[in-house]
């Protein structure tokens, strides 16, 4: 179903046979046949003036055929094996007027009729009832004419058939309004489905996001919270008291991550540097950031991608690597930006909080749709030996 606005621009834009009769066809039809009820002759009483209204009303009404829109007409009408012999009647009729008229505009009929052809017929048919309305008309008007008027009444015969030139341009500029509204139409849908597409990855990025997050985060309060009302009934409050600070700790560190997440899903947010300086300070490392050629501005979802990887990383490494020196190195080419974010090998005790299981997933998923790739893993030499290492490329 066409799109409300393209159905306007249509119905503004497209001529003659797509749409009702305008007034300048309204004002030609009546003309015509006002100038043939005032010139033609004999209209009246008697065999030829019978023939003549008879023939008259008939062309009167082809003529008003120019102000039917195409889709109004049977849906079968245009495929139909009568349509172009109807047609042919119709210019059979236009030059029986002439024929049997002695004076008048009778010639006019056969001009507009044959235009009508060139609009509504294919070209070939169109050519053909075109060439029949020629010779019909010049052999009419030859019948009448006066022997030294001959030459000129054959020469007015024969132009009706021109006529069709002008039906068949008037059909190719509403083919070509048609074909453009149908191409801006199909292009503003394009557009609104490219639009939506777009909507539903920012709210999947976001949902997943949001979800790694709480999946960090509600999972180990939850664990904590559990702990504790299994320790109640033991009176065990040392341990209790431990669970409980576990568990606020776990808040606190939620927090922490939710404000890391808004601001990585802020258009607006900062550079990529200044977000990583940032959010290495509020996790206690500071100087921890190296940063390798020129950052410049990066696009949007590589700034958000690098600092949810960075975010991802970060937590990791507290939870599996509590007390460990971490370090983050941004490298940045013309083509790429290369963020690696090392930790050590923990010296406190790791937190016995597991983790929801799905960060390594996340982070390859959110790499992956930046047309990137990450690699992850432990450190087997090096001074990092005994830590973790997370190292993400994606093209700027």
């Amino acid at each position: 179903m066409p799109e409300p606005g393209a159905q306007r621009a249509a119905d503004a834009a497209v001529p003659l046979t797509a749409r009702g009769g305008t007034v300048a066809q309204w004002i030609v039809t009546v003309a015509v046949a006002g100038a043939g009820i005032a010139t033609i002759r004999p209209m009246g009483p008697g065999s030829q003036g019978l023939l003549v209204i008879v023939l008259f009303g008939v062309n009167c009404a082809v003529l008003a055929v120019r102000l039917v829109p195409e889709e109004s007409l049977p849906t079968t009408w245009p495929d139909s094996p009568f349509r172009t012999g109807w047609a042919a009647l119709a210019v059979v009729a236009a030059a029986g007027l002439i024929a049997a008229a002695d004076s008048g505009s009778s010639y006019l009929f056969a001009f507009f009729l044959v235009g009508l052809i060139g609009s509504r017929f294919d070209t070939r048919p169109a050519l053909a009832l075109a060439v029949l309305s020629s010779v019909l008309c010049a052999g009419a008007l030859n019948l009448r004419a006066e022997p030294d008027e001959r030459f000129a009444a054959t020469l007015l015969g024969l132009s009706t058939g021109a006529a069709v030139l002008a039906g068949m341009a008037g059909r190719s500029r509403a083919q070509a309004t048609r074909a453009a509204i149908e191409a801006a139409a199909s292009a503003g849908k394009a557009a609104r489905a490219e639009a939506r597409t777009a909507v539903l990855a920012e709210r999947t990025r976001i949902a997943r996001d949001v979800h790694d997050v709480l999946a960090h985060s509600l999972a180990g309060i939850n664990m904590q919270l559990e702990l504790v009302d299994a320790l109640v009934d033991t009176g065990d409050l040392d341990r209790i008291r431990a669970a409980n600070g576990k568990a606020h700790d776990l808040v606190r560190e939620s927090l922490k991550q939710a404000r890391w997440t808004v601001h990585s899903l802020r258009e607006d947010s900062l550079s990529l540097v200044d977000s990583l300086t940032a959010m290495l300070e509020s996790s206690g490392h500071r100087d921890a950031l190296t940063i390798e050629g020129e950052a410049g501005t990066l696009p949007v979802r590589v700034t958000q991608g690098l600092l949810r990887v960075a975010q991802e990383a970060l937590t990791n490494a507290a939870r599996h690597a509590p007390g460990s020196a971490v370090t983050v190195r941004l490298e940045c080419t013309d083509a790429t930006a290369i963020l690696t974010v090392l930790n050590g090998p923990p010296t406190l005790p790791e937190a016995t909080v597991p983790g929801s299981g799905l960060g390594l997933v996340g982070m390859r998923e959110r790499v992956a749709l930046l047309g990137g790739r990450i690699t992850t893993g432990p450190v087997t030499e090096g001074p990092g030996r005994g830590g973790w290492r997370v190292r993400a490329e994606v093209p700027r």
